[in-house]
């Protein structure tokens, strides 16, 4: 079967990118990744509107990507902070692809704004892509796409 001859409506890009491809939601969860779990400081951080950010919290709870958790300061009514599952922890690597990419093209011409090193050794980390006999692939060119176990026919 050849890539037009298949049905794309089971895609897990396209199934991906419903759960996290609005605007806003990749931003919600980089604040998430560094530790920021309050509404108020992600809007605050974020500066995205209240409306849209309940809306993208509740999306990203709903996906299960997030978790909320009761909190109370003294004095204060009870709230609810949103911490990272593990299943929204597996999404960091395509986080830390985005940060690569951006790095390379869109960022500033004084470097970087952020920079994600590994705490052992203190270098940069970086995302590559690896077969899993752990080949590095180093160019497109080293790639080719296969159906896939689920794939169906497109219908015509």
């Amino acid at each position: 079967m050849e890539w037009l001859e298949t049905d794309t409506s089971n895609c897990s890009i396209g199934r991906t990118l419903e759960l996290v491809g609005r605007p806003w939601t990749f931003l919600v969860l980089r604040e998430a990744f560094q530790g920021i779990r309050r509404f108020d400081q992600l809007q605050r951080h974020l500066g995205v509107s209240r409306p849209v950010l309940s809306q993208r919290l509740n999306q990203l709870v709903g996906a299960g990507l997030l978790e909320r958790a009761r909190y109370q300061e003294p004095g204060s009514r009870p709230r609810d902070e949103y911490r990272l599952t593990g299943k929204g922890g597996d999404l960091y690597p395509v986080l830390l692809a985005l940060l690569q990419w951006g790095d390379a093209y869109v960022a500033d011409p004084g470097g970087p704004a952020t920079e994600v090193r590994h705490r052992d050794c203190g270098r940069r980390v970086r995302v590559a892509m690896v077969c899993e006999d752990g080949h590095e692939v180093e160019s497109l060119q080293q790639l080719e796409s296969h159906p896939g176990p689920g794939a169906r026919a497109r219908a015509i």
